[in-house]
């Protein structure tokens, strides 16, 4: 069983996940056909068949995954949420072969830079379509919910009226502004 379809949660689905393009499976057996007389080519080929075959990218309706690696697994996983752009990289080769890298960036400095798939604008279209279907819904850590409650009651405190207090007549220093208009603090 693969990564993604172990990690989903509860009620979550698949709903496009990635292929690696066929010119790339060709290109490794191309080095191993080519070059298997030497030994170059069989380390090409075994090297670009692990990278293969132990990446795993996909679309749920709740998530952006990318899972890379086989003994050391690194996965890069972005909620459908948090997704604030969608980009795709096809130079003319590409476009000819039907593949593409897809780059999604989220909100703060996240950003998941898929490797070369087939079909890459059904990937980006599937994001799309996962980013509709959440409704806008944004999850927020507990601090933010906080955060945004001690807000709303600072404003709803502003309403209220406020004491009258009576300045006293006592003289005041005057205060020199300081170069580009930064002052002191004391």
């Amino acid at each position: 069983m693969r990564y993604i379809d172990e990690s989903l949660a509860a009620g979550e689905t698949i709903i496009q996940r990635g292929k690696w393009p066929g010119v790339f499976w060709f290109g490794a057996w191309a080095a191993l056909l080519l070059l298997g007389i030497i030994v170059v080519g069989v380390f090409i080929f075994l090297s670009a068949v692990i990278k293969m075959k132990t990446t795993d990218f996909a679309v749920t309706n709740r998530r952006v995954i990318l899972k890379r690696g086989w003994l050391n697994r690194r996965t890069h996983e972005l909620a459908v949420e948090s997704v604030e752009g969608v980009s795709l990289d096809q130079s003319l080769i590409a476009r000819l072969f039907g593949y593409g890298r897809v780059v999604v960036t989220g909100t703060g400095d996240a950003v998941i830079a898929f490797p070369p798939m087939a079909n890459p604008v059904a990937f980006r279209r599937a994001i799309e379509a996962a980013r509709a279907d959440c409704g806008g819904e944004v999850h927020l850590a507990r601090e933010d919910r906080e955060a945004i409650a001690h807000a709303a009651a600072g404003q709803a405190n502003e309403n209220e009226p406020e004491e009258v207090v009576e300045e006293d007549d006592r003289p005041r220093r005057k205060q020199r502004s300081s170069f580009i208009g930064l002052r002191a603090r004391r």
